[in-house]
């Protein structure tokens, strides 16, 4: 199984085991059901009822993007993973100030972790990283969630400052801007953070975890907050690699980015660039210490996710995922 991307507009829908991408040609795509492990919707899809029923049979999410690449929602099905005792944990857990300041931390920690990580591979980062390194040791000090979002916040802000030194300036970026994205580093940063956020959810949901319970972010209506948390994790871990690897290779072109009214966003082939890119690290397979196999990248998030629930029922601490290749 694997997640498909959807780019062309048009309509889908169900024909017996069979979904169908049709265009607005009236061409169409086969994708036997057994196939596919979640689907992303970027273009301007019809469905109907029958279809959602479908994919909850069977239990495939569907995420959606908006016209500029940047996530709006998800349907997930109904969760056969369900486990009162593990929800009972969750909010518990939420609730102790001292135990959810604990996960808070950690999802701190794995995430400047793999920041440093990223900026030791390129000459003239020692500035940033040690501003990050003072976040980072400052943050194990904090006393309150607030007060540790100050210490990520401002070690992630001299992280974005060494995006100009690590791509040598070719795509330069001022600062960080998501709401919107001025230039074509924040572009590729929204989008890659969108899909990461997306895939998070989709390995949330085959666990007994509830993906509206978080810890360093605060759980709202209408978002999966606990994606946020563990996502920190892995953004600079397999979403920002991909991004100095695309600039640096010349790999995206002035074409593949498109600017209206002081907004930058990926056009349909800058998207599918990144895209390519992103499936490939997510299958790329590293050969795990504790299981004494090799797991796909793909494969950690969700092992995140059991490390997770292991500490909830008290079976072992959470610690996060450091790279160690």
């Amino acid at each position: 199984m694997r997640p498909y991307y959807i780019f062309s507009s048009g309509r889908i829908m169900r024909r017996e085991n069979t979904i169908y991408v049709e265009n607005e040609k009236g061409e169409k795509k086969a994708l036997p059901i057994e196939e596919v492990e979640s689907l992303h919707i970027f273009g301007e899809v019809e469905m109907n009822t029958k279809f959602l029923n479908f994919l909850s049979q069977h239990g495939k999410p569907i995420h959606f993007y908006n016209y500029y690449g940047f996530y709006s929602g998800s349907f997930v099905p109904r969760s056969k993973n369900i486990s009162g005792e593990l929800l009972v944990k969750q909010v518990e857990y939420y609730l102790d100030n001292e135990k959810r300041l604990y996960l808070a931390k950690a999802f701190v920690e794995g995430a400047t972790f793999h920041m440093l990580r990223n900026l030791r591979n390129y000459d003239g980062t020692e500035e940033f990283v040690r501003i990050i390194s003072e976040e980072q040791a400052k943050s194990f000090e904090a006393k309150t969630v607030p007060e540790l979002m100050g210490c990520e916040g401002r070690a992630r802000e001299a992280y974005y400052q060494a995006f100009n030194t690590i791509t040598s300036g070719r795509l330069a970026m001022n600062k960080r801007e998501k709401r919107p994205p001025k230039d074509p580093i924040n572009a590729l940063i929204s989008f890659g953070n969108s899909v990461m956020y997306s895939v998070v959810l989709s390995e949330i949901y085959k666990t007994e975890l509830n993906p509206t319970i978080s810890y360093l972010h605060e759980p709202r209506e209408r978002r999966f907050s606990l994606s946020l948390d563990i996502s920190e994790i892995f953004k600079p871990l397999i979403v920002d690699p991909i991004i100095f690897k695309l600039i640096n290779n010349s790999m995206l072109k002035e074409e593949d980015f498109e600017d209206e009214l002081d907004f930058c966003y990926l056009t349909s082939s800058g998207k599918k660039k990144f895209l390519k890119e992103f499936e490939e690290k997510l299958e790329t397979t590293i050969k795990h210490r504790k299981l004494k196999r090799s797991v796909s990248y793909r494969t950690l998030i969700r092992l995140e996710c059991y490390k997770l629930i292991r500490h909830l029922l008290q079976d072992e601490f959470y610690k996060p995922l450091k790279a160690w290749w």
